[in-house]
């Protein structure tokens, strides 16, 4: 029988400023859109049977403390994003639920640390012999000397961001000078380092997994771009993925991706090697850009992924059979089973 199929006490830590209203039937769908994975998750547990208390965290480890000794949640709900507003302290958090042994869902710090660097994950996949696009990283302040092996064109995003944060059209660059603005952008807005890679040309995949040891790889996924505008690329921009009028205008839809069965199989198992060479576990989203000859070239991880009922993630997983109820009650049950260290 699954842990979370008793009536449980369940904290979810969330960003500031995201706890959903009581009265959501006002509010416009861009307004939803923003705090919808909070407003999913918080509903669905509810429905679920379980007492749901959201805490919005953003530079202080002693509500957390405070919540777990007086309210003694049976597991966190970890929907955090960034900590001290910066992306790579999230696992941070993970450590002190660690410390404080209280059961946690999502990723574990070793595997937010991986994956949060873009850099670092694909030196580690490199050695495993899983395709990765060509890379350098500037950091902040330095000047852009790029390698012989970095051929035109090249795409500059930043190197912890997540969520296409800083990915615009303008990230694709087809000379230096426009190399040499772009991670000037990503330093001044980002205040961070820019990974500087090799563009492919193809399609966009997502693949989700779901487990700790053993694992459920989700049905490949894809961002299709039907109205793609003359000059433009095809990539996953930040007003692609968060801009409800700007999909509409241009088509972007996301849906099961069509390829062979031996093609699937091998994104599959490519997705399980890079899970676990990289330590996730609980949920993680894997990019890749899949270009014409078959090759899957693994862009970057998501753990902790956006898992609101009308995203990538969730829709995968109800192609897949399971539905919304199911997945959070799985994600849930992953936590409580993994324990506290």
């Amino acid at each position: 029988m699954s842990p979370s199929r008793r009536k449980l006490r369940v904290l979810v830590l969330i960003a500031p400023g995201l706890t959903p209203p009581d009265d959501i039937a006002q509010r416009s769908e861009q307004e939803r859109h923003g705090w919808k994975t909070e407003y999913d998750v918080l509903t669905t547990l509810r429905a679920l049977g379980h007492e749901a208390r959201p805490l919005e965290v953003q530079d202080e480890l002693a509500p957390i403390r405070r919540e777990v000794d007086e309210w003694k949640p049976h597991v966190v709900f970890n929907l955090l994003e960034a900590f001290f507003d910066l992306r790579e302290f999230d696992q941070h958090v993970v450590s002190y639920l660690e410390l404080l042994r209280v059961p946690y869902t999502g990723c574990n710090p070793r595997g937010l640390v991986l994956a949060r660097d873009k850099a670092l994950a694909k030196k580690i996949l490199t050695y495993h012999r899983i395709p990765v696009p060509k890379f350098d990283v500037v950091h902040e302040g330095r000047r852009v000397r790029r390698p012989k092996t970095l051929k035109f064109p090249l795409i500059v995003k930043s190197l912890t961001e997540e969520a296409s944060t800083g990915i615009a059209q303008a990230s694709v660059v087809w000379n230096d000078e426009e190399l040499e603005a772009r991670v000037r952008f990503i330093h001044e807005s980002t205040t961070g380092d820019a990974l500087v890679e090799e563009f492919i040309e193809g399609r966009e995949i997502y693949v989700g997994v779901l487990g700790n040891k053993r694992l459920t790889v989700l049905p490949p996924w894809e961002l299709f771009f039907e109205h793609t505008a003359p000059g433009s690329v095809p990539i996953a921009t930040e007003r692609a993925k968060h801009n409800l009028d700007y999909q509409s205008r241009h088509g972007i839809t996301e849906g099961p991706a069509n390829m062979e069965p031996a093609l699937r199989d091998r994104l599959v198992s490519t997705a399980r090697r890079i899970y676990r060479a990289l330590s996730l576990d609980g949920c993680a989203r894997l990019d890749f850009r899949l270009r014409a000859d078959g090759t899957a070239f693994f862009i970057e991880a998501n753990p902790n992924p956006e898992i609101a009922s009308k995203e990538e993630f969730a829709q995968s997983a109800l192609h897949a059979g399971m539905r919304y109820e199911k997945l959070i009650d799985t994600i849930v049950s992953l936590g409580i089973r993994r324990g506290a260290v």
